[in-house]
């Protein structure tokens, strides 16, 4: 399936399949519905679904009935993250978004950065296949040693 959305072209046949899910209903009922996460070229993420009559991807066919349907819904790095969390093996998600260290103590940091070192930090991620957290905290231990003292 093929769709432009916002000025960007998202092509199921070009881009990359990062994981698929299905509601666990048989194939060809009404409740039944599929999901596959996709990422393009150029780093965007979207989700390609389809389903039948009583899914959320239902379409109107008149008279008040309905029949199933597909659709792409483009989605941020985070919620493809949150999605992939949800529905994908620990091996799907970390080959999609790179390895997630087992249960640390961990807390949030927030800091302000440049947009172009934003969109730069997001790319180099893409390019390593890493979350940008894993990026930061590789750099960080690199730098330090691993133990925070230098």
């Amino acid at each position: 399936m093929k769709k432009i959305i916002n000025g960007a072209k998202y092509d199921t046949a070009t881009a990359k399949k990062l994981g698929e899910w299905t509601n666990g209903h048989r194939y060809g009922e009404f409740s039944y519905y599929e999901e596959s996460l996709y990422r393009t070229k150029s780093g965007r993420y979207f989700l390609y679904g389809s389903g039948g009559a009583m899914t959320k991807y239902a379409v109107s066919s008149g008279d008040n009935s309905w029949g199933g349907g597909s659709q792409i819904i483009t989605m941020s790095r985070e919620a493809a993250m949150e999605w992939a969390e949800e529905h994908l093996e620990v091996e799907e998600y970390e080959a999609a978004f790179g390895e997630v260290p087992e249960g640390d103590e961990k807390e949030q940091l927030n800091i302000v950065v440049p947009a172009q070192l934003k969109a730069a930090l997001w790319k180099m991620a893409e390019r390593q296949n890493m979350s940008v957290s894993a990026l930061v905290l590789d750099a960080l231990e690199n730098h330090a040693g691993g133990d925070g003292n230098k």
